[in-house]
């Protein structure tokens, strides 16, 4: 089983990482900007790709083998950009959903910390569950739950509907799943700490106000998986 495509295919060139990095974090923008500009003015529907889109560099940086140093300093300075767009226009469309919440800036220092936590543990399978739950389970959730969420219920004043947490739940098992079993393999275990993984990240969106799930729900899906894992004596 693989932990790496390393393992497969040469590592490329630190500044071929970067570059592979870079590329695909502008093309996302661009796609988004092309949608945003002949498609849609949702600014929700705009910054969901965004949110998805980018959330898959933490597979690339896993994949190339990026140096932690590289992917927390990428964190630090996205964070900080996301900081001064909430004050400046430097990402218009992607903040402005309508409601205060600093989730762009939390969703950039999750995976700072994710990288600086797992990276080190030379496990960095967890830290793409934590980011790729996030980006998939969450993103998919708030665009099911909007445009198609009927059954509404509310947590700590803020308003879900089932629609969406099941979305969640589906998608972050899923998700999950497929990393677990590429690294683990088909055992039982596997698709146990997937729907254990799932639950856990359904309940932190369902209870996390002004954004802060973009912090909780990696860290804590992250945190499950490894736990559970290693509890588990699945390595």
């Amino acid at each position: 089983m693989l932990t790496s495509v390393a393992d497969l295919i040469p590592i490329p060139a630190l500044w071929q990482q970067i570059a592979i990095v870079a590329v695909w974090v502008l093309l996302i923008l661009l796609i988004a900007w092309v949608i945003k500009r002949f498609a849609t003015d949702d600014p929700e529907v705009v910054r969901k790709i965004v949110h998805i889109g980018t959330g898959n560099v933490i597979m690339l940086a896993w994949w190339l083998d990026v140096p932690a140093s590289v992917g927390i300093t990428a964190s630090i300075v996205a964070s900080a950009i996301t900081l001064l767009s909430y004050r400046f226009p430097i990402l218009p469309g992607i903040n402005s959903v309508g409601r205060q919440s600093l989730g762009t800036f939390f969703y950039a220092v999750s995976i700072g910390i994710l990288i600086a936590w797992f990276w080190h543990l030379q496990q960095p399978q967890y830290a793409a569950i934590g980011i790729m739950v996030m980006a998939w389970g969450d993103g998919l959730a708030a665009l099911i739950g909007q445009n198609f969420g009927k059954h509404k219920y509310k947590v700590f004043g803020s308003q879900k509907s089932w629609e969406g947490s099941l979305t969640m739940t589906l998608v972050s098992y899923l998700v999950s799943s497929l990393i677990l079993l590429s690294v683990e393999g088909n055992i039982w275990q596997t698709w146990v700490v997937s729907l254990a993984i799932a639950l856990v990240a359904t309940g932190l969106e369902a209870i996390s106000l002004w954004g802060v799930d973009n912090l909780t729900v990696p860290l804590g899906s992250a945190a499950i998986a490894f736990t559970l894992i290693q509890l588990l004596s699945l390595n």
